[in-house]
């Protein structure tokens, strides 16, 4: 929504409704691409971990068949969205789909597959401004920038959940490979270097007072997830991850967009 927004500034502030359905359903695509991909692309070894066995495939409440439909159909309704918003997203849009779906491989040959989740979501700030503007800009990559490592960093608190799991069946990821003391310790460096894109984005941009209240807001709001996980401790992992990543985001989003308009 930032991407976007931005976008619509920069093309005379007008808001199109069009545009912005169009992104709405484009992101809707592709994550139900990305994530059901990854389901039917980690089955086997979703059914061996005691954290992930009762997912849908795994558990069989979805058939491999009904999800590689899925699969396809979305990722067709993706790049008809991308289509009908400018050309440029169209040509663009088969890299996007290899790289969120790529992601799924990752972890069975680096321990970078943070990073690698990251990258696929960074697209969708700067995807959102070539949505409007059909070209690449500075400001919008800043934002992408930020995601990879605002993403990264959260990854790999949530892969502390799965260090013996990932051990013993030969899978990658900073905690396996750092252990989780020292996973931690990278985690907090990729949100402050997030921050850091995000600092540089308010310099650089039309941005105002309202634009770092958000900020304010959002790097406490990282920083009290880092006081919710221990290495000996991960029973806030959830709350962490999935609440504090979720209230921060739309809380900052709303912010950047309200400096924009107001």
């Amino acid at each position: 929504m930032i991407g976007l927004f931005l976008a619509f500034k920069e093309t005379g502030g007008l808001i199109s409704i069009r545009s912005l359905l169009l992104v709405i359903l484009a992101v809707l695509f592709a994550r139900n691409t990305a994530m059901a991909f990854n389901r039917y692309a980690d089955i086997e070894i979703d059914r061996k971990n005691p954290r992930t066995w009762g997912r849908e495939l795994p558990s069989k409440i979805i058939t491999k068949p009904a999800a590689l439909a899925f699969i396809i159909i979305n990722a067709l309704l993706f790049m008809g969205s991308a289509l009908l918003l400018n050309p440029l997203c169209f040509y663009l849009s088969p890299v996007a789909l290899l790289v969120v779906m790529g992601y799924s491989f990752t972890k069975r040959f680096t321990s970078l597959s943070h990073v690698f989740l990251g990258l696929g979501l960074s697209l969708a700030p700067i995807g959102a401004y070539i949505a409007v503007t059909a070209h690449f800009a500075l400001l919008p990559l800043l934002f992408s920038f930020s995601v990879i490592f605002w993403v990264a960093g959260f990854d790999i608190i949530y892969a502390m959940q799965d260090v013996a799991f990932d051990e013993a069946e030969k899978l990658r990821s900073i905690p396996v490979f750092l252990g989780r003391k020292n996973a931690l310790l990278l985690s907090i460096l990729f949100h402050l270097i997030s921050v850091g894109f995000l600092v540089t984005a308010g310099i650089i941009g039309p941005f105002g007072k309202i634009f770092w209240a958000g900020m304010l807001i959002y790097t406490a709001l990282i920083i009290y997830q880092h006081m919710l996980v221990k290495p000996d401790d991960l029973s806030k992992v959830n709350l962490a991850f999935f609440t504090l990543n979720g209230i921060a985001s739309v809380i900052y989003g709303c912010f950047v967009i309200a400096d924009l308009y107001l």
